[in-house]
Parts: structure tokens; C-alpha cells; sequence
């Protein structure tokens, strides 16, 4: 059973190693602001279901956050919310003082698959957001390959996707949500088919990626250790319907690496979360 939500005045672990996270993201102002988010469906036989419930979390521009939470919690629901994909059912969504009604522009957003089109070059598919927003100009190509260079795909522009491995499927499809540029990057679960070297590799990318050209980062893990290693702070949700349980900072100093997984401050922060999603007893092997 999962442990007690905290009270709201307790929701952030407080902790005071010697660190600090990505420290401008604690002097810039909040760039996306959830209002008492609630979302419920109607199932096939009408009944209503459910999946977020009075969720609010504000988010500080280029702050790379994480969302973590069992199976079902409504963890990509919240993603599509904040993308304007889904209506909420209460409160709202705010981004840089407007309310989100529908998909904005200047969000990028990478799915679990890269769903990139099949009978396109890499070089297409990156530029395919530009071409649908009708901002392509003569500079946009130049722009895409310097992406797909960021990624380590520089010479494979000519390429089809069924020519690219799971792993450089992903990297195109990072650079298509790059390519315009957005202050805000959505990812749902982008790893989660992957092995683990490419997953570990991969996450090191994109952590230099955010680093190079930084943006505000909202993303859906279930991986404990990934969320810790990504992330300025982990919002935990309980089970369904989805409320937060506790925003768990993470104080591991940037830029990191995985041989950072040993600090006690990695550490403390993992065991937390892991403790907020099993609970107390089941943390612990015996």
C-alpha cells in the first residue's frame, strides 16, 4: 500500500546537502502554472472514471521536472493537459499567463514511439513540424542538421527510419520537437522501448542537449533512478486517480554522470520516492 499523502504544507522534502540543482531555475519566474487539475473520463458504458484529481504544480522556466507514479496514475494524461492535447475537467492549465485551450507552438512534445514518417528522409522528418506550421524558411535546413549533429546522427540525413536502429529513431524524433525552437519540451516515456545501454546513453544526451539549449522540460518516467538523474525535482502522483503525494527535490549536482547514482544525496532521493510509490514495507528485501 502506498504511503499517506502528506499534508499540502509538508508536500516538498526538505533536505540540505551541499548542492545546488540547476541554479537559475530558483531565480526565474514560473513559466507553466497547474491549477487544481482534476480530468475524468466517460467509459463506454458511461461511467465516469477518474484520473487526475486537484493536481497543482508550478514550473519554472528551463526547470527539468519529472512526473513518477504507478501504472495508471494519469502521469501521461497530465503531460497532455499541459500540451494542450486534452481538455481539463477543472481548474486550468496556464503557460506564460495564458490558459491552455489547445496545442501552442512553441511546445515541443516526444511520444514513446518517434512515430516518425515512414517514407521520409531524417532530414524530412525533422523538418516535417515546420513545414505543418508553415515557418520553413531558407535557414530551416541548416538548423535540422545541426540538430541531428547535436544527436550524433550527422551523416545519416539521406536515411530512412527503417534504415535506423530504435535508439537513432529516438534521437530523429527529439530533433523534430527541437526544430522549431519551443521554450517547452513535453516527453512521454520517450526511453521506455529501449535497452538499457541505448536508455543510458540516450538519457546522458538529453540531459547535454538541455544543457546546450536549455528549455523547460516536463517528463513521464516510470524509472526511479532516471527521474533522479534527470531531474531538478520529481513530482510523485499516487495511485488513480492522480493527486500528488510529495515533490521530492533533487540537490545532485550538475552536470552529471551515472557513477553518481553512489552520493547519499542520490541516494536519499530514490529511497523517498520508492517509499512514497511501495511504501515503508516494501522497500526493504528480506
Amino acid at each position: 500500500m502506498a504511503s499517506r499523502p502528506l499534508p499540502r504544507g509538508e508536500r516538498e522534502t526538505r533536505t540540505s546537502p551541499p548542492y545546488r540543482t540547476h541554479a537559475h531555475c530558483h531565480e526565474t519566474p514560473e513559466v507553466i502554472e497547474i491549477e487544481n487539475v482534476s480530468k475524468h473520463f466517460v467509459s463506454r458504458d458511461r461511467d465516469r472514471v477518474a484520473a487526475l484529481t486537484n493536481v497543482s504544480i508550478s514550473i519554472r522556466r528551463n526547470e527539468f521536472v519529472c512526473l513518477v507514479g504507478p501504472s495508471g496514475c494519469g502521469k501521461s494524461t497530465l503531460l497532455r493537459l499541459v500540451g494542450g492535447l486534452l481538455p481539463v475537467s477543472q481548474g486550468r492549465v496556464v503557460i506564460d499567463g495564458q490558459p491552455v485551450s489547445e496545442p501552442r507552438a512553441e511546445t515541443g512534445i516526444v511520444f514513446q514511439s518517434p512515430t516518425l514518417l515512414p517514407w521520409a528522409s531524417v532530414l524530412d522528418n525533422v523538418l516535417f513540424p515546420l513545414k505543418m506550421m508553415k515557418r520553413i524558411t531558407r535557414d530551416s535546413p541548416d538548423r535540422a542538421r545541426n540538430l541531428l549533429k547535436l544527436v550524433g546522427l550527422e551523416g545519416f540525413e539521406g536515411k530512412y527510419p527503417r534504415e535506423l536502429s530504435g535508439g537513432m529513431q529516438m534521437r530523429a524524433g527529439i530533433c523534430r520537437a527541437l526544430v522549431h525552437d519551443p521554450d517547452i519540451l513535453l516527453m512521454d516515456e520517450p526511453f521506455s522501448s529501449l535497452d538499457a545501454l541505448t536508455r543510458e546513453e540516450l538519457t546522458l544526451e538529453l540531459m547535454r542537449i538541455w544543457r546546450e539549449q536549455p528549455k523547460t522540460v516536463l517528463f513521464v518516467t516510470h524509472s526511479i533512478p532516471e527521474s533522479v538523474m534527470l531531474a531538478d525535482r520529481v513530482v510523485v502522483l499516487s495511485p488513480r486517480p492522480g493527486r500528488i503525494a510529495e515533490i521530492v527535490p533533487v540537490q545532485v549536482p550538475r552536470p552529471r554522470q551515472f557513477g553518481m547514482e553512489a552520493l547519499d544525496e542520490f541516494q536519499r532521493a530514490t529511497s523517498r520516492i520508492r517509499q512514497l510509490i511501495f511504501g515503508v514495507e516494501r522497500t526493504t528485501v528480506h
